[in-house]
């Protein structure tokens, strides 16, 4: 075999500069447009492209968030793994410039790969300043299915931008592998551990800052609304923000959709924060059913440490630049009430759910938080107040 000639040459974005807006990713058979894979569909600075997964116990000892972003036009990428284990709740976070390859979607320590789409990724956090780190293969367990998340009519504003865009699909799995913190190693498995993804694309507020807010914001931090989605997976079926999805191979279509009628949710006095509720239901076959959720002691991933509406101590939003290659994270004791009162906003719940036909499962509850709790406060539609 000949000697490459190209050997000398490295893959990086100083050598793919001088053939900018080229990239790798063009050599593949991928285009659906006449432009480059690099040439975004938008000129809006709110275009992104994410990944998402949670990985917990049936317990109640171990909750993991993960998750990281593409933000093509403002040129940045940026990563998060949130463990919190028995309330001991770390976050490590990377950023730096996008770059010219897209294929790469490691950020400092934390180093996705996709091994086969729709199917199974490799999730790493290598070592770090923040004393966790782990090794993680995904399986999903339920297909997936394509969906538009944008408002109907296409959500314009008077300047004729899209408010939002946004697409993509969800799914529920199962992990293996290995989590390591502080000096404890914990072994993943699938009969113990399991959880839930999404893959969404498109625009939407949040991204880059409030600076590049389209919507009316009204809080100072943390999301709008009160949220309240319910991401549970039984054996032959699961609900993903109320979309059903069934086991790979099961003859019936992704076509059902739960519809919520009812939420009566109690919070914790002093933290706003979501412990416990019952939600009613009703199932694609027209039948109601109670879902009971009690949340698992302090086993809360605050998203905000992922940048979801500003992390709680610099304000750092997703798509916003930090500074090439930063690495930075914390630990806090989310057993004191008064370090959950500080770090509230869109949060994951690891509840245990039993329903009205007696079924039990490990599941995620995520409200927005305090919405929630003033949703059921003032007596909203669907929305009531569980007291004592």
């Amino acid at each position: 075999m000949a000697d490459d000639p190209n050997a000398h040459l490295t893959a990086n974005d100083e050598h793919y500069a001088e053939q900018s807006p080229l990239a790798p990713l063009d050599d593949h058979l991928v285009h659906q447009t006449p432009d480059p894979v690099r040439v975004m569909w938008t000129s809006d600075a709110r275009a992104y492209e994410r990944y998402w997964v949670t990985t917990q116990d049936r317990v109640g000892d171990l909750l993991m968030v993960f998750g990281g972003g593409f933000y093509p036009n403002l040129d940045t990428a940026d990563a998060y793994a949130i463990v919190n284990y028995k309330g001991r709740h770390t976050t490590v976070r990377g950023h730096r410039r996008l770059g010219s390859d897209r294929m790469d979607l490691s950020v400092g320590p934390i180093k996705p790969t996709i091994l086969q789409g729709l199917r199974t990724w490799r999730y790493v956090l290598e070592d770090n300043p923040y004393g966790i780190s782990f090794d993680i293969r995904w399986h999903d367990t339920k297909r997936q299915s394509f969906w538009y998340l944008g408002p109907a009519g296409g959500g314009f504003q008077p300047d004729g931008r899209r408010q939002q865009a946004t697409s993509g699909f969800e799914g529920f799995g199962v992990a293996e592998g290995w989590v390591r913190i502080g000096d404890e190693r914990i072994e993943i498995t699938p009969d113990k551990h399991h959880g839930t993804r999404d893959r969404h694309w498109g625009t939407r507020d949040g991204v880059g800052g409030p600076r590049h807010y389209l919507g009316e914001r009204k809080r100072e931090f943390g999301p709008e609304g009160a949220g309240g989605g319910q991401w549970v997976e039984f054996d032959d079926w699961s609900m993903w923000m109320g979309r059903v999805f069934y086991s790979f191979g099961d003859p019936r279509p992704n076509e059902g959709y739960v519809r919520t009628v009812d939420r009566k949710l109690k919070f914790e006095p002093d933290t706003l924060l979501f412990k416990e509720g019952v939600i009613t239901n009703v199932l694609p076959s027209g039948e109601s059913r109670e879902f009971h959720f009690r949340r698992l002691g302090n086993q809360i991933a605050f998203l905000r440490c992922g940048m979801y509406d500003g992390t709680p101590d610099k304000n750092i939003w997703k798509g916003e630049y930090v500074g090439e290659l930063v690495i930075d994270g914390e630990t806090y004791d989310v057993n004191r009430p008064q370090v959950r009162a500080k770090l509230i906003g869109n949060d994951v719940h690891h509840c245990r759910m039993t329903t009205s036909d007696g079924q039990e499962v490990s599941c995620i509850f995520e409200p927005h938080e305090p919405g929630a709790y003033e949703y059921c406060r003032d007596g909203r539609p669907g929305w009531t107040l569980w007291e004592d």
